[in-house]
């Protein structure tokens, strides 16, 4: 190789190989493709390393034809040096062809093939993604996954969930599809309900892109919800299936969650014992952030505060993470402790905050007033001191 002289236009300014697949950019110089779309990627500026002028991250790169004929003809010429023939490069992914393979989801023998190629597609590379995203794949998707519904179909779900998720995007296509669509949030609980293989991925995938769904699901949809909606959900929370998908099913009920009736329907499922569950065997920020988060909601109604008292470890957690995580997720537990004090405190609730550092905290954010007086009406115990300061 130190013998053969090679030919300096056949080498990338950027990784000084010889180029694979040589493109010129819009400032005229001609970069191996992968070396400048990952120099694009990854430079702070977005600048064309050789001339510095301005080159946008998303510039439409053009294949050097000629170029990469000589740099064949001249392997070829060198190929008893060792010089190895450079393949020709695939062609960009072209909305003409997802289009097509769009129409082919409605071919019955050639579905399954169209959903593994776009399934492939779209987990190649990001320029195949923005090319779907453009194309109107996640409307065809939703489309696809409706049809599953209505023909009880599951075959092809997996694929149409997952490309679903990577290509959402909230246009306003998209959105006024969904946003008042029963049907499409029956097609994802529909997927719920299922046993469809692999079913973790299957399930993670269904409440990801239920999470993008509700986020830009109108009012009258989301105050409409069913009680199944609600049964689904929580059955998903109580199976902790994965922490992607906690964390989707919690932004999900805390989207739903300024509408009564749903607070209400929320809490009947049980979903406070549950949180409480969740923040005691899965301690991990963001998660413990959204649970509370939700609780706070949830604490607002005397139903929800009841079922936090009712289980053995609730306001013990609630005092344990006050101070401790974030300041967003002090407001919120200093809140649920002010709740359960001035509505739903009897002596046995005040003795268990006192035992558990509930009424210290309290003292220390100039809340103390709320126990204190409680405690002056309807004395613990002869004994008791309501200011742990004394």
């Amino acid at each position: 190789m130190d013998e053969i002289e090679i030919p300096q236009y056949f080498i990338c300014p950027i990784s000084l190989q010889i180029m694979k697949d040589p493109v010129t950019a819009t400032t005229g110089i001609t970069y191996d493709r992968e070396s400048i779309e990952q120099w694009l990627l990854t430079a702070k500026e977005s600048l064309c390393p050789v001339t510095k002028q301005p080159l946008p991250r998303d510039s439409d790169m053009t294949p050097n034809h000629t170029l990469r004929r000589l740099l064949q003809s001249w392997c070829r010429a060198n190929a008893i040096h060792g010089i190895d023939r450079i393949p020709t490069p695939k062609s960009p992914l072209s909305m003409t062809r997802v289009l097509k393979l769009h129409r082919e989801l409605n071919i019955p023998h050639l579905y399954l093939k169209s959903l593994n190629t776009l399934d492939f597609l779209v987990s190649e590379n990001d320029k195949n993604k923005k090319c779907m995203i453009e194309s109107g794949t996640a409307k065809a998707m939703i489309l696809f996954i409706i049809k599953c519904f209505k023909e009880g179909q599951t075959m092809g779900i997996e694929q149409g969930l997952r490309i679903l998720h990577i290509t959402w995007t909230p246009l306003l296509e998209n959105k006024q599809l969904v946003k008042d669509s029963v049907d499409f949030i029956e097609s994802i609980l529909w997927v719920l309900k299922c046993k469809i293989h692999p079913h973790i991925h299957v399930r993670t995938n269904a409440v990801l892109v239920l999470k993008q769904v509700i986020e830009v699901a109108s009012s009258s949809m989301l105050e409409l919800l069913n009680l199944d909606f609600f049964k689904e959900v929580a059955k998903v929370l109580r199976e902790t299936i994965s922490q992607q998908a906690i964390k989707a099913i919690l932004h999900v009920l805390i989207k739903v969650c300024p509408w009564r009736r749903n607070k209400m329907k929320i809490i009947e499922e049980g979903v406070v014992l549950q949180l409480i569950e969740l923040e005691l065997t899965f301690p991990e920020k963001s998660v413990t952030e959204l649970i509370f988060c939700l609780l706070t909601h949830l604490c607002s109604c005397a139903d929800g505060r009841a079922q936090l008292l009712k289980h053995a470890g609730g306001i013990a957690v609630v005092a344990k993470r006050t101070l401790r995580v974030s300041p967003a997720t002090d407001e919120q537990t200093l809140q649920i402790l002010r709740l359960i004090a001035k509505f739903s405190a009897t002596n046995e609730v005040l003795a268990e905050m006192l035992s558990v550092g509930a009424v210290a905290k309290l003292y220390m954010h100039g809340l103390g007033y709320l126990v204190r007086d409680i405690a002056f009406l309807s004395p613990i115990s002869p004994g008791f001191d309501s200011d742990p300061q004394r």
